[in-house]
């Protein structure tokens, strides 16, 4: 990324001069170096801010390019779903929340039955970004397809990690974040199936197919199809390795702590995903105690300490929640971490039991 802070700073859009033409150049091959990641031709990649910005794109786009209708998404959605989704309630459209089983998973005949004839989006996450469960895309996909309805999923979880081949799949609409694999904060992208009508949320330049205007950050971009790159380099191998990781983390944890419970389903499930729940504790206490030893939270990022919303809807009690932990793996994650993470949680529910 370094030399496009500096030396080749040019604006990408502005193609008469060398500096503008050097930038274009690296905008052009990072976007097709992630869409061949994906399977895809790289004029369907429309580069964001992120992610949340994708799936607005995505949804208000779609649903306001459409005029009315019913939209279907999951009570376990991130929020960067589900507000977007509360915002064309408010404007007029009809929404419908699917209730996942107790192990954050929804089954493709609780979709099947939630259609109607207005039905004209549906939104499911690939990866929930709090339980790590994988939902089952393309049993989704192709309820979509034969009722001819647009499929968006926000895939922010799961690109890097696990396969990803939205085609495949049968997703018309797919949200991706840098920074979920290692990549720069501040930029994502939106991956859009030819003929999928979108409406723009911003006007003022006509960057990324008249779709996303303003000046594309060049040294972000590079960062993301840099990431991407490595990211692909040693998926398969960071997938074993972190889910024995993981494994170790719950079979640790689960001989000390018989009450401890999973939350989602064992599998399938992103391999660097844990999310525990100690029924009875203190969640402050429990958090308190443990801020010094483990960077661990009970929910999202957006969620500003409330309550996990998706533990909830699992059908964890508030109390509940927020005795919850949830644990994250990454490439340098070791053996030794994972003891001592063990010995950690050990340790501050013992505190609590004494």
């Amino acid at each position: 990324m370094a030399p496009y802070w500096s030396d080749h700073w040019g604006n990408p859009s502005s193609r008469q001069h060398r500096q503008g033409l050097t930038a274009a150049a690296a905008v052009a091959l990072a976007r097709r170096q992630i869409a061949e990641t994906l399977g895809v031709d790289s004029d369907r990649l429309i580069f964001t801010s992120g992610a949340t910005e994708a799936n607005n794109l995505a949804l208000l786009g779609h649903a306001r390019a459409q005029g009315c209708g019913h939209l279907i998404s999951v009570t376990t959605e991130h929020h960067a779903v589900l507000d977007p989704l509360a915002q064309l309630q408010r404007e007029g459209f009809q929404v419908s929340l699917l209730e996942p089983q107790p192990d954050g998973l929804i089954k493709p005949s609780q979709l099947a039955a939630a259609i109607t004839p207005e039905t004209r989006l549906v939104s499911v996450m690939a990866a929930n970004n709090e339980i790590g469960v994988l939902q089952p895309l393309k049993e989704l996909a192709a309820i979509c397809r034969d009722r001819e309805i647009v499929l968006h999923s926000d895939a922010a979880q799961a690109f890097g990690h696990i396969p990803l081949e939205p085609d495949n799949l049968g997703l018309d609409l797919v949200s991706l974040s840098a920074h979920k694999l290692y990549g720069p904060k501040g930029i994502g992208a939106l991956l859009i199936r030819e003929g999928v009508r979108l409406q723009p949320l911003q006007w003022g330049g006509g960057q990324e197919a008249d779709l996303r205007a303003g000046t594309l950050p060049t040294p972000l971009i590079v960062g993301f199809a840099a990431a991407v790159q490595e990211a692909m380099a040693d998926r398969d191998e960071r997938h074993t390795r972190l889910a024995g990781l993981r494994d170790q983390l719950w079979n640790g944890l689960n001989d000390q702590l018989p009450a401890v419970e999973r939350n989602g389903a064992a599998a399938p499930r992103l391999a660097h995903n844990l999310n525990i729940t100690l029924p009875g504790m203190s969640g402050s206490r429990l958090h308190r105690s443990l801020r010094p030893h483990l960077a661990c939270s009970s929910g999202s990022a957006c969620s500003n300490g409330a309550p996990s919303h998706v533990l909830q809807a699992l059908g964890r009690s508030r109390a509940d929640a927020e005795a919850s932990l949830r644990l994250s793996l990454g490439r340098g994650t070791t053996p030794a971490e994972i003891e001592q993470a063990i010995a950690s949680i050990v340790e501050a529910v013992a505190a609590q039991q004494s």
